[in-house]
């Protein structure tokens, strides 16, 4: 017969230890908390995808303000003002917690009363979304999903604290823990629900965001501009296959900024300030900065990074309201030869502010190609400064603008080694055959682009094996655009090197001198192969 060498009292048959039964009200509260959270927050990225109102937190927080009297509205908006609807929402999240704590704690004794608890919640959520006027059943989806994960969370939770599942458990279950509970299983189970939780509330609020974003941009209309661009030049689009449009559709623009994840910005809900060196501090909403006379302009744009015949460049029609108006009724400050603007996400760019007055078409762009900004390309502002590299001149998403010095203040990109000053350079492309190409002997159309913003384009040559010869140019738009060419070969067979150079209005001709985009901007004259098949 084995001896009992414990010092430890034995407890009395039929009596649970004392000190488990406090430590097991902490288990079921953390389990109740858990697996309502993560049946919230998963309800909420379910949301994200098939739409805001559906988050089964946002549906009955619309229904309660609906039902709501009208003098508890009124309330509530003297009292919290235009945090009316997050204080509502907390609320409706902390009640939530207090009631899945002491459900939880419930389940120790009744399991089964969890999983009516989450079915109750999941039945609540789906009937407020779907009673809502804009939606249809399809609504009830996340609610469905957030009560699976729930009740799948409840399940693995009480298995790792060595509690009786709802379905296995019967009748009264005991109210304390059993002999078995791990507590460093338990602890890494309520670790992974709790991340569960935390990732998908993030995800579900981003995407309810982006959703919110993009029924913003849906409902603006952007006022027909009080100075209109003519439309291009007849003959400004060449019209020749694989290269490409004059106009750059917005699905087709290219898109370079640091952001991982598109920032999410409602027209109701952006402002901008303006301040530092000047006279007196701006801010301003979107409606006033629609309500300000617009300019219609067509700008390509560049971003630094584009190499030697690369594809980081467009050409748009863009519509904004002209950033030195709005200098001038700050009053800049003569020192000030910096403006830093700055996006959403904290991105800073820093642009010469003697560029931005010289009376070229700076503006706070709201459209692109006669639609609002896309969300990846700014929406609902940007800065457009035509002649500078995008990293100097195209914040996104614009938040605030600071008149400084360059002296005082190294912008994102230049504290990273590119240079404060950046034009763009003139460049030429061939889009028209392809690198490695093989052609047919006879005429063989070479065509592509070459830009020189804010100074335009005179003249565009091709080298067939070393010897240059004109081209013909597309009619310009404006010196702000890029400028499209063709030129016909009379191929002969065998294996042949082309090349492309642009002279601009100034007179100077890109230099052929090879050089990496860093720090201001790649330079050489784009060379390419190709096998004439006789």
């Amino acid at each position: 017969m084995a001896l009992n060498t414990s010092t430890e009292p034995l407890p009395a048959a039929g009596h649970p230890p004392q000190e488990r039964e406090g430590p097991a009200a902490i288990v079921g509260g953390a389990i109740g908390l858990l697996s309502a959270g993560v049946a919230v927050s998963v309800g909420h990225l379910a949301a994200g995808l098939v739409g805001g109102t559906s988050s089964p937190v946002i549906a009955i927080g619309s229904t309660a303000i609906d039902a709501s009297p009208e003098w508890l509205k009124s309330y509530a908006i003297r009292t919290f003002g235009t945090n009316d609807k997050a204080v509502l929402v907390a609320g409706i999240g902390l009640v939530v917690a207090i009631l899945a704590i002491i459900i939880g704690v419930i389940t120790l004794h009744r399991p089964r009363a969890g999983v009516v608890a989450l079915v109750a919640l999941g039945t609540l959520g789906a009937a407020a979304a779907v009673g809502r006027p804009e939606n249809g059943l399809g609504a009830a989806v996340p609610s469905i999903v957030a009560t699976v994960a729930g009740l799948g969370t409840f399940s693995r939770l009480r298995r790792a604290a060595g509690l009786p599942t709802p379905v296995s458990g019967t009748g009264e279950a005991g109210a304390s823990l059993p002999p078995s509970f791990d507590r460093r299983r338990f602890l890494l189970a309520g670790a992974g629900a709790a991340g569960l939780a935390a990732v998908s509330g993030l995800a579900g609020r981003f995407l309810m965001r982006r959703a919110e974003a993009s029924a913003s941009r849906a409902a603006v209309r952007i006022p027909a501009p009080a100075d209109v661009a003519p439309l291009p030049p007849a003959g400004a689009d060449l019209h020749i296959p694989d290269l490409g449009p004059f106009i750059t559709p917005n699905d087709r623009f290219y898109r370079v900024d640091t952001a991982l994840l598109v920032p999410s910005v409602t027209a109701e809900g952006w402002t901008l300030r303006v301040h530092g060196m000047v006279r007196e501090e701006l801010s301003l909403d979107y409606p006033t900065l629609l309500s300000r006379p617009l300019m219609e302009r067509d700008v390509t744009l560049t971003c630094v990074s584009n190499p030697v015949g690369g594809r980081y460049i467009g050409n748009g029609r863009w519509i904004g309201a002209p950033l030195a108006d709005l200098l001038r009724e700050a009053g800049v400050d003569p020192g000030a030869d910096q403006i830093v603007s700055r996006s959403v996400d904290g991105f800073t760019v820093g642009t010469p502010t003697a560029v931005v007055m010289d009376g070229r078409d700076a503006m706070l762009a709201v459209a692109m190609n006669g639609e609002p900004l896309p969300l990846e390309h700014g929406f609902p502002v940007r800065m457009i400064v035509p002649g500078l590299y995008g990293y100097v001149s195209a914040t996104k998403w614009l938040v605030d603008i600071e008149l400084t010095t360059f002296g005082a203040y190294d912008a994102y990109w230049v504290r990273r080694g590119w240079a404060q000053q950046a034009p763009i350079k003139t460049e030429s492309r061939i889009d028209t055959p392809k690198q490695s190409a093989t052609v047919a002997v006879g005429p063989v159309t070479v065509a592509g682009v070459a830009w020189a913003q804010h100074r335009g384009i005179s003249r565009v040559e091709v080298s067939v094996d070393g010897a240059w010869q004109p081209t013909r140019l597309a009619a310009q738009d404006t010196i702000d655009t890029w400028r499209q060419w063709v030129f016909v070969w009379d191929a002969t067979p065998g294996d042949h090197t082309l090349a492309v150079r642009a002279t601009d209005d100034t007179g100077a001709t890109q230099t052929a001198t090879p050089a990496d985009p860093a720090p201001n901007g790649a330079t050489g004259d784009h060379t390419i192969s190709v096998t004439v098949a006789g």
